[in-house]
C-alpha cells in the first residue's frame, strides 16, 4: 500500500474544557480526494488547521512525507506545500482579485508586476473567471469570491517550484451557497483535481449531501472527537453504521445527541 504523504497519529486538542479532537489517527494519499464528515462542533475544521500548520496539536504528531513537523508552519518550511480555502472565502476587500490571487507573489517574489499578472490571469482561467482581476471582492457573488479563493490557494512560483501547493485543504466549500452554486464549485473542485499547474490531492470538510457525494472519493466521520466510521464514499448507502445513517437522513432520532 502506498505510503501516506500527511499522516497524523494520536492527535489531540481542548479548548478549555472542550476536547474537541481525541486521539485522532489520520492519513492523506496523493491523488485522493478526502471527505471529512461529521456534526457540527466535532473538530473538523481543526483538523484541517491542524494539517495546515495553523494550530499545533495538544498531543500527538504530523507527518508530512514522512517527515515529523515541529511546531507550526511558520516555523519550519513542510516537505510538500499545503494551501487552505477558507469558508468565507477570507478575501482583502480592499484588494482587487488580481492583487487578492497574487499576494504571495506580490509580497515574497521577485517576479516583474507583468509576469505575476499573467500567472494570476492563468489561474482565474483556471477557475473560470476570466477578465475579473479589477474588480473588488465586494462586486463579487459568493461563488465567485470562493472560487477566487480557489485561484488564490493554487498560485505558485514557477521561479521556485518548491513553493507550489501540492495539497488543498476545503473548509465547507459550499456553505451558504445556492443548490447550482454549489454544483459549480462541486464541478471546479473536481476540475482542479485532474487540471496540470493545479492539485491532485485534497481534503474537504462538508455538511452537504450533494458536495459529500460528488467531491469525494473517501470519507471519514468524525463524531466526540473521534474517527468513528471510514470508508468509500460510495458505501456511504450501503453501510448499517448507526451514525451514518442517521447523519446521511437528517433524522433528529439516533446516536448523534444534537445540544441546545
Amino acid at each position: 500500500m502506498a505510503e501516506p504523504i500527511i499522516e497524523l497519529k494520536g492527535i489531540s486538542k481542548s479548548f478549555g474544557s472542550n476536547k474537541v479532537l481525541d486521539n485522532i489517527d489520520l492519513q492523506i494519499y496523493r491523488g485522493e480526494a478526502l471527505g471529512i464528515i461529521g456534526p457540527s462542533g466535532t473538530g473538523k475544521s481543526t483538523i484541517l488547521r491542524v494539517i495546515a500548520g495553523l494550530m499545533e496539536p495538544d498531543t500527538g504528531e504530523v507527518y508530512i512525507e514522512g517527515v515529523k513537523r515541529e511546531g507550526l508552519i511558520e516555523d519550519s518550511k513542510d516537505a510538500l506545500g499545503i494551501g487552505m480555502v477558507f469558508q468565507q472565502a477570507a478575501l482583502f476587500d480592499s484588494l482587487t482579485v488580481e492583487e487578492n490571487v497574487g499576494f504571495l507573489l506580490y509580497q515574497h517574489s521577485k517576479l516583474k508586476r507583468s509576469r505575476i499578472r499573467d500567472l494570476v490571469n492563468e489561474k482565474l482561467d483556471m477557475v473560470g473567471l476570466p477578465g475579473t482581476g479589477d474588480l473588488y471582492p465586494a462586486e463579487l457573488s459568493g461563488g465567485m469570491r470562493k472560487r477566487v479563493s480557489f485561484a488564490r490557494a493554487i498560485m505558485s512560483n514557477p521561479d521556485n517550484p518548491q513553493q507550489g501547493t501540492e495539497v488543498l485543504l476545503y473548509d465547507e466549500p459550499t456553505a451558504g451557497l445556492d443548490p447550482i452554486a454549489s454544483t459549480v464549485i462541486e464541478d471546479l473542485i473536481r476540475h482542479l483535481q485532474s487540471t496540470q499547474g493545479a492539485c491532485s490531492t485534497y481534503a474537504i470538510v462538508t455538511h452537504q449531501d450533494s458536495t459529500i457525494r460528488r467531491t469525494t472519493d473517501r470519507i471519514v466521520f468524525l463524531y466526540q472527537g473521534k474517527v468513528q466510521w471510514q470508508g468509500k464514499a460510495s458505501e456511504i448507502d450501503r453501510t448499517n453504521h448507526p451514525l451514518i445513517r442517521q447523519f446521511m437522513s437528517g433524522n433528529v432520532s439516533g446516536p448523534i445527541q444534537m445540544v441546545g
